[in-house]
């Protein structure tokens, strides 16, 4: 499972960039970034390579964050390649939260990571289905 940190950004000028010079100041590299919002208030989930540290790094400059624990798993990065896979987890009746992705260089596949209610149990399906999950190591150190 890969630590991925939750950042509530009020939606205004200068609080992204205030995250990201946190992060940036601590020596802490941003490997995956994806931010939902509505009109007053934004969600930001970031994956670095140094979880705590930057979790105590954002909470020592008064900027709200949490972690939570979300899977990574390769898909080809092909028509279809998803839908096969997150339909494995339909059939097993597991609810996606959310999801995003990035592409990895050295394969070209996409990994995507992935927020499910029973997350035990989503791993035990993906493996089942020899669906390649990655590792917070190798996520860590793109």
């Amino acid at each position: 499972m890969i630590k991925q940190i939750s950042v509530f950004l009020e939606n205004k000028s200068g609080r992204l960039v205030r995250v990201a010079t946190v992060l940036g100041e601590a020596e802490i590299n941003i490997r995956g970034v994806s931010i939902a919002d509505t009109s007053d208030f934004g969600i930001l989930r970031l994956i670095v390579d140094q979880p705590d540290k930057a979790i105590k790094e954002l909470k020592d400059k008064g900027i709200m964050a949490t972690v939570t624990e979300v899977v990574a798993m390769e898909v080809p990065d092909t028509p279809g390649g998803l839908a096969k896979v997150l339909s494995f987890l339909e059939e097993a009746g597991i609810n996606i939260e959310y999801l995003y992705s990035f592409i990895e260089k050295p394969t070209h596949n996409a990994i995507i990571m992935m927020r499910v209610e029973r997350i035990d149990d989503a791993i035990a399906v993906l493996e089942k289905n020899n669906v390649p999950l990655v590792g917070s190591d190798r996520i860590y150190s793109f």
